[in-house]
């Protein structure tokens, strides 16, 4: 077998290879690259290397891809590069064996929910009443689960002494009280200032004094009160997908990674993964993440 060359040169060999072995599109090229980085620091959390690759290692990387909620749909299109990117080291002579030959690919199932695409979205937004006085609410609302990828009990449970729109992010209280830093966009700051001061009107009820996001009677919004908010906007917009809070979560999660951003970055900004809260360490990890999100997520790279 031929050493393999370091990652760099690995992948401009597998990019030439697919230009002019299989002539494969400029987009398709960027993609098939992407999928393999994306294994690759599967692969270095794991300390695996190429070599040490066979078909369970393949089906971890798709469970963690599960996990992260990717849709089987787009497991099976990053499966695709990564077939392509194994038959490269087999036919060059890297390695011996191809471990993708007895992965199976994701099936279509119904265990997840539609992922929504970037214009959905912003016709969602879009397709909200103007002249309603929940409005600007419901348009932070969209705009907090979809840019920060939360769940609907972590986005009902927001707490104002845990937002800071100065410096742009929110900690959140996830599963197993785990606390975790979220970058906010600064779509979802503009929107979060401007709804501030209508919430300041409400007659607030002392237990949800709080609270970020408040019903029209001052209290805490319930899971279902978001839902209606996101299914009726989803309507509006003339989307036929079964919408929920979830959605957007799930849309979040696909579109950073067929971005490009980091898995381990997407893993923490979903609260898989518990982080410190001391001052230094959210300091240096709000930047981290929100470099990620700056360079791949859709609303924050039009911002």
């Amino acid at each position: 077998m031929r050493p393999l060359n370091t990652t760099e040169r690995l992948l401009s060999d597998f990019s030439n290879f697919l230009l002019l072995e299989r002539g494969l599109s400029g987009n398709t090229l960027e993609s098939y690259h992407t999928d393999v980085i994306h294994l690759l620091e599967f692969l270095e959390e794991r300390e695996l290397s190429l070599t040490d690759v066979d078909t369970d290692a393949l089906h971890q990387f798709l469970c963690t891809l599960r996990d992260l909620g990717i849709s089987p749909r787009s497991q099976a299109r990053m499966l695709s590069g990564i077939r392509a990117f194994f038959r490269f080291l087999r036919l060059e002579g890297y390695t011996d064996t191809d471990p993708c030959e007895l992965l199976e690919a994701p099936r279509f199932g119904r265990t997840l929910p539609d992922i929504l695409s970037v214009e959905d979205i912003d016709s969602m937004i879009a397709a909200l009443d103007p002249g309603k006085d929940e409005t600007p609410r419901n348009h932070a609302i969209i705009e907090t689960l979809y840019g920060s990828g939360l769940r609907v009990s972590e986005l009902v449970e927001l707490r104002m002494s845990r937002v800071n729109l100065d410096e742009g992010y929110v900690i959140i209280t996830g599963k197993g009280n785990k606390q975790r830093l979220v970058p906010l966009s600064p779509e979802s700051i503009r929107l979060i200032r401007e709804y501030l001061p209508i919430r300041e009107r409400l007659k607030i009820k002392p237990d949800s004094s709080d609270i970020l996001f408040l019903n029209r009677r001052g209290g805490m919004m319930t899971r279902v009160m978001v839902f209606y908010v996101i299914r009726d906007s989803a309507a509006a917009a003339g989307i036929i997908k079964r919408v929920s809070p979830h959605t957007l979560r799930h849309s979040f999660a696909t579109h950073l990674l067929e971005g490009g951003a980091n898995l381990r970055a997407i893993q923490e900004m979903l609260g898989h993964e518990s982080i410190s809260t001391t001052e230094i360490y959210i300091h240096l990890d709000r930047s981290r993440l929100r470099s990620e999100l700056m360079e791949h997520h859709p609303h924050y790279k039009k911002s």
